[in-house]
């Protein structure tokens, strides 16, 4: 498994991945596709599409920020699920991100997000706040009740929260 970083929305990887990313996030959980295209000019971003055996496999959107990197979304594809990917792709994250931070939905949401949650905390993350509120991504568009986690025990939870509303959500 290798990440491969894309750097223009033009790629056909990038066109796979955003079609996969708006069947798989609801509207007030995901970038209109303006905003996601503008993400590859962003230099505090990173969009990797995740490969293993030459065959893309999901992807990772990631924000490089003060001293953590937050993981906006990141996504094995439907049909590679439920084969270890995920796991092996959080172990590669560890590797080359030190300080991870990320949200999901909280587990009353669906079975899916009980899964999600599970999944997080064996991979090496705990639920930071339970009470984060992901700021809307634009215009008709709701704020979502959120839970942050983190692999690391931040000293300031303020100060990350304030990265990722003035930095990931501006």
């Amino acid at each position: 498994m290798e990440f491969l970083q894309l750097t223009s929305p033009e790629d056909f990887r990038a066109k796979n991945i955003y079609e996969s990313y708006c069947a798989s996030f609801i509207e007030d959980e995901r970038r209109s596709e303006k905003q996601f295209q503008q993400l590859f000019a962003h230099p505090k971003v990173k969009v990797f599409s995740v490969i293993n055996h030459l065959e893309n496999i999901g992807y990772l959107i990631l924000w490089e920020l003060s001293n953590f990197t937050f993981v906006e979304h990141l996504e094995i594809f439907v049909e590679h699920r439920n084969k270890k990917y995920g796991s092996e792709m959080m172990k590669m994250l560890f590797k080359d991100f030190s300080r991870l931070v990320l949200e999901a939905e909280p587990e009353n949401q669906d079975d899916n997000s009980k899964r999600r949650i599970s999944f997080y905390q064996k991979n090496g993350f705990t639920i930071i706040d339970e009470t984060y509120m992901q700021p809307s991504y634009g215009e008709g568009k709701k704020p979502l009740n959120l839970l942050l986690f983190a692999n690391w025990k931040p000293e300031s939870l303020e100060r990350i929260k304030e990265e990722i509303y003035d930095v990931v959500y501006c």
